[in-house]
């Protein structure tokens, strides 16, 4: 094999090693259907700032009347939520179990009690999270 050979293969074997973490993160359209979106007044049960998206467990009383359970994701991640003034001990305050608050969701395209949250409002009409 000839030097340029060997120095292409390299070159080629490194650019694949930059373009693998990048690839290897999921798209919340896998799993959420973001085309559906409602909002939701919810009661904190649980509260995880956590990489790479922070959950909320939440309960919400369903058409009979009865308490569901719900895990879900926040659509952004903490260095955002640091960078929009929400660092842990501001969040962790916020979402502490038992406050109530109004979910923007969008459904788990598997169904079931879990959905992304897209926007965070407390009932002073602060935005606790929104968006990306």
């Amino acid at each position: 094999m000839k030097p340029y050979k060997y120095i292409a293969a390299t070159l080629l074997a490194g650019a694949l090693l930059q373009v693998a973490p990048a690839m290897a993160h999921h798209g919340s359209n896998i799993s959420y259907d973001l085309s559906k979106s409602y909002e939701q007044k919810v009661t904190i049960t649980q509260f995880g700032y956590i990489n790479p998206h922070p959950i909320v467990l939440f309960d919400v009383k369903n058409k009979k009347g009865e308490t569901e359970h719900w895990h879900s994701e926040i659509v952004t991640n903490p260095s955002r939520m640091i960078r929009s003034g929400w660092g842990k001990i501001r969040s962790e305050a916020a979402l502490k179990p038992g406050t109530v608050v109004t979910l923007t969701l969008s459904p788990a395209k598997a169904g079931g009690l879990s959905a992304l949250i897209t926007k965070i409002t407390n009932d002073k009409g602060e935005e606790i999270i929104t968006g990306n």
